[in-house]
């Protein structure tokens, strides 16, 4: 160690290899959890293992049918698929007043706003959760009861109300039939599938208010965490082109829309990503380890005379060769150290400037604790391996010669 002292400036420019190289892996590694973090963010309060189905046309002819056959869902479909789907856990059948993606008027007082209107289960805040500003939610006794009351979006607020004016309990016109506003909410900061200017109310009171009778828009399914989201929705389908006549392999009959899909495709993203990354880092940590084994090797060329005293005195070739492998250590950790302390600080001051607000590419870009073990284990490996190379020349000094060395 003393001759890495007497040069520090040389020793200090050998060490920038590790450093940087340790900057690079923690870096990249916190950024691709950061990156992650910020995917969950906006999956938050959305059911990974849901789906949505819906029905179209036929494109098959079947059984005397003709291509172009509509098909209407039902709320016996419902019942049928939670009797024979065992992995469907919740169904939130779902109805929507006008055309899909239709806008009413809805009126109070002189003001009006041309929002979407669905008549909905409680149920369905499990598989998208709505942020609710004031007031509540849909719940089982509004279903029970028929209750005419709606749960606005703040954009339907702010068309129909004047600015911090107060909406709950207050009454909305919708098609004629009077409603009670009983909760307002936003968006969710994560997918939101309605939009803000949006109108809630039981399905029940839908049916009734609206005459829409047992008929079902389309279907929000829940599916148990453990079971396959394709597997329950290939089966409801199934069950669904039997009940109504359908050709099995008709592709068109039933449209739907497997969220687990999106869901795993960006894990994976995030996984290669994170393997990349570590690839990445594997290797620039093993060039900055091969610059520090090539420190040593001139090291040992500049102590010949030394180490030929010691091993004169009766120091063993194991002996030099673990001094030799505890400088390639003590040298790499220092310097991972160094890496590590400069890559936490940067990651911190990316997450102070851009993992705040709500559109941050990244959320709390850090690093687990796991990943910390494994990078250290890695370099000090490292450093043993590639140490060997000098310490093996090291030994290989014959006494005598190095004691003519001058």
């Amino acid at each position: 160690m003393a001759t890495l002292s007497k040069n520090m400036l040389r020793t200090f420019l050998t060490t920038l290899g590790v450093i940087f190289a340790i900057v690079i892996l923690i870096g990249l590694l916190g950024a691709t959890n950061g990156m992650k973090n910020g995917f969950n963010q906006i999956f938050a309060g959305t059911a990974t293992n849901s789906m949505f189905l819906w029905a179209q046309r036929t494109s098959m002819p079947y059984k005397g049918f003709e291509r172009g056959r509509s098909v209407d869902l039902s709320m016996d479909d419902v019942d049928m698929i939670l009797r024979e789907v065992p992995e469907v856990d919740v169904i939130s059948p779902r109805i929507q007043l006008g055309n899909f993606r239709g806008t009413v008027t809805v009126i109070r007082g002189g003001r009006s706003s041309g929002s979407s209107v669905y008549g909905d289960f409680p149920t369905i805040d499990l598989m998208s959760k709505k942020k609710m500003v004031e007031g509540r939610f849909l719940n089982q006794n509004d279903i029970q009861n028929s209750r005419k009351v709606c749960v606005i979006g703040v954009d339907a607020y702010k068309l129909l109300f004047d600015k911090g004016e107060n909406a709950i309990g207050e009454s909305v016109r919708i098609n004629g039939v009077y409603f009670t506003v009983v909760g307002i909410f936003k968006r969710n900061d994560n997918i939101n599938f309605e939009g803000e200017n949006t109108v809630f109310v039981p399905f029940t009171t839908f049916q009734t208010a609206f005459n829409s009778g047992d008929e079902v828009g389309w279907m929000a399914i829940l599916v148990d965490e453990d079971k396959s989201v394709a597997v329950a929705e290939n089966k409801i389908k199934a069950l669904l082109k039997r009940k109504y006549n359908i050709h099995p392999d008709d592709p068109r009959a039933f449209g739907s829309f497997d969220f687990s899909q999106i869901f795993e495709g960006i894990s994976a993203f995030t996984m290669v990503l994170s393997g990349f990354s570590f690839f990445v880092g594997i290797f620039t940590l093993l060039a900055g380890v091969i610059a520090v084994s090539n420190i040593l090797l001139i090291t040992v060329k500049e102590r010949t005379n030394e180490i030929g005293i010691r091993r004169a005195l009766g120091a063993t070739p194991g002996v030099i060769k673990r001094q030799i492998i505890m400088e390639s250590i003590v040298l790499t950790f220092f310097a991972g150290l160094i890496g590590f302390i400069i890559s936490i600080g940067l990651l911190h001051a990316l997450d102070i400037a851009f993992g705040q607000t709500d559109d941050a590419p990244f959320t709390n870009p850090t690093v687990s604790p796991l990943q910390v073990i494994v990078s250290f284990t890695l370099m000090v490996t490292l450093s043993i391996l590639i140490g060997m190379i000098p310490a093996n020349r090291a030994v290989k000094v014959k006494p005598i010669d190095a004691l003519r060395e001058e």
